[in-house]
């Protein structure tokens, strides 16, 4: 799979692009049992809530995959693209992240939590300064595991998964102040 958009998610003091990938024809899915694709995001999901990560559970995995980075990102803040969520090298048989993963770097279900653009590792939820935004989740399956550590950032992340992913889904969520 080839790059096929410049993905940025800087936030005020950090900038940066790397590529993202196009979603493919293996029919991996994303969903979650916390909101419906298209739907308002709950607020305990949110900063103004409990701040919590949603589940989320995929299938229709593609053969050969090593490992899952994930992604979440609003493409509609106002300095660019904000990202709340890095997690990767989540294991090759996982199916599903619990709800509140908490803020671990290295959470119990396997992998590693990254750096989002509050520039804190972990999960941070919806906090748009007004309006409605749209917080998407993308699921990459990797034929390799990315040589990341806690640091990463979401451009990292991407950079290292290019040439390496298998199959990519998304979810998207709404939410408004």
């Amino acid at each position: 799979m080839t790059a096929a958009m410049i993905l940025s998610c800087g936030g005020p003091s950090q900038r940066g692009a790397a590529a993202a990938m196009q979603p493919d024809s293996t029919g991996m899915v994303l969903v979650s049992g916390s909101f419906a694709g298209g739907d308002s995001i709950p607020t305990r999901y949110s900063l103004y809530g409990e701040n919590i990560s949603p589940n989320l559970s995929w299938d229709r995995v593609p053969e050969g995959t090593r490992s899952f980075a994930l992604v979440c990102r609003d493409p509609d803040a106002p300095g660019g693209t904000f990202c709340h969520w890095v997690l990767f090298n989540i294991p090759e048989d996982a199916r599903s992240l619990p709800e509140d993963l908490g803020r671990d770097a290295r959470p119990p279900v396997g992998g590693t939590q990254g750096r989002n653009s509050f520039r804190r590792v972990g999960y941070d939820g919806p906090k748009p300064p007004g309006g409605t935004h749209r917080y998407i989740f993308d699921l990459y399956a990797l034929d390799a595991r990315p040589a990341l550590d806690r640091s990463a950032t979401a451009e990292r992340l991407l950079a290292a998964a290019e040439g390496h992913v298998l199959g990519q889904a998304s979810l998207m969520g709404t939410y408004t102040k």
